[in-house]
């Protein structure tokens, strides 16, 4: 089965190293691409996400000022991981500075991609959603 799924909750270590979950470890093996993304995670993804998510920013910045200004800020604080032999990728300070992150993370899949959440942001977006689950107010 392809795609990302689950939650993990990881450390940093003091250089700023995130250890993928073993799960994901082979999706990576020919790189990644590590971005700020929606709700103040980051994302991570893989060489062909990446080059999907880019075509998809050019459309998008094509279309308005706003548009290509938002592209440009994603595009330069993208940067390109490379998973060391014990599966680590550093996250850069700003991307750590844009998701607040410090040392405790939360990593979710998102079917395309990976995000990594600072654990009080995630629990924010995780509460109330588990609850539309629980009282079945949301079609899945």
């Amino acid at each position: 089965m392809e795609g990302f799924f689950g939650r993990y909750d990881h450390k940093l270590d003091s250089k700023g190293r995130l250890t993928l979950p073993s799960r994901f470890c082979n999706a990576f093996e020919d790189g990644a691409f590590i971005s700020s993304y929606l709700g103040g995670c980051l994302a991570l993804w893989t060489p062909v996400e990446f080059g999907i998510r880019m075509r998809e920013m050019q459309e998008k910045a094509s279309t308005s000022a706003k548009w290509r200004n938002l592209v440009r800020v994603w595009a330069a604080g993208t940067y390109q991981a490379e998973k060391d032999g014990q599966a680590r990728i550093i996250i850069p300070p700003h991307l750590r500075e844009f998701a607040d992150i410090a040392s405790e993370v939360v990593i979710s899949g998102a079917i395309d991609h990976i995000e990594i959440w600072n654990p009080l942001r995630w629990r924010e977006l995780e509460e109330p959603q588990e609850r539309m689950l629980i009282l079945g107010e949301q079609d899945i």
